[in-house]
């Protein structure tokens, strides 16, 4: 899928017009600068899309779209993954959510570890969360995805305990780990679920609860990443040895 892709709130009939406006209608006038005769693409980012012609750009933030497609699902692939991604400190929440969203990742959990200097409360906290999922949205128009990851509530670590115990496979990337990812048995289809801690690492008590849960530590590779690249670099290792990036 090569078009650029535009986010709307319903998708309409086959041959109908559709007028993007907004701020989506501004991106692609004002931003993209489309004209007459291109391609776009109109998803709901959960899945459903169309294809569309540019009829006519006006003004500085509206885009007339026809000649829509029979609108069309992308189906779900497996096996799903999910990354508990620990709060970094700073922007680098949002460049971990933009990555993994880049490479492929379904859901993303930010989770509140005993070691993050950055602790998501109040107003605050639902401020970061609402850029973590505008991050997510606008990496998955940029990387030309239909289906955009969930990014969920912040969780504890009893709630990721709880995520982990219901997948089909858990790891927590961890120095401890006596095995690496690479060579790890995955499931062909179900739900993988993987831990990234913060800076500071998973505490001992974390790394406990989670292998009570089923999880087992396994190293990533020689060097150390930081937290907001480690995860990235995971989805990517997990999607190509899956078999979803062949």
């Amino acid at each position: 899928m090569t078009a650029p892709v535009f986010v709307v709130d319903r998708l309409d009939p086959v041959g109908a017009e559709f007028v993007l406006e907004g701020a989506e209608g501004r991106h692609a006038v004002s931003v993209k600068r489309l004209r007459p005769g291109e391609d776009v693409v109109l998803t709901d980012g959960r899945g459903r899309w169309t294809e569309g012609v540019v009829k006519a750009a006006e003004g500085k933030d509206r885009l007339v779209v026809g000649e829509l497609a029979a609108v069309r699902e992308e189906p779900e692939e497996g096996p799903r993954i999910t990354v508990v991604q620990a709060l970094p400190k700073g922007d680098r929440g949002e460049l971990a959510v933009e990555t993994m969203t880049e490479v492929g990742v379904d859901a993303i959990v930010p989770w509140a570890a005993a070691r993050c200097i950055t602790q998501w409360k109040g107003e605050r906290g639902l401020k970061a969360l609402g850029k973590w999922r505008a991050t997510a949205r606008e990496a998955g128009k940029q990387s030309r995805r239909v289906r955009f990851p969930e990014v969920a509530d912040a969780a504890t670590s009893r709630q990721v305990a709880s995520l982990l115990a219901d997948a089909d496979f858990a790891a927590v990337l961890h120095e401890s780990g006596d095995a690496p990812l690479a060579t790890a048995e995955l499931p062909a289809k179900g739900h993988i679920v993987l831990v990234v801690g913060p800076e500071g690492g998973v505490s001992p008590e974390e790394l406990a609860l989670f292998t009570q849960a089923g999880a087992r530590p396994y190293r990533l590779g020689r060097s150390v990443l930081r937290t907001s690249t480690a995860g990235t670099a995971a989805t990517a290792l997990l999607l190509g040895r899956t078999g979803r990036w062949d």
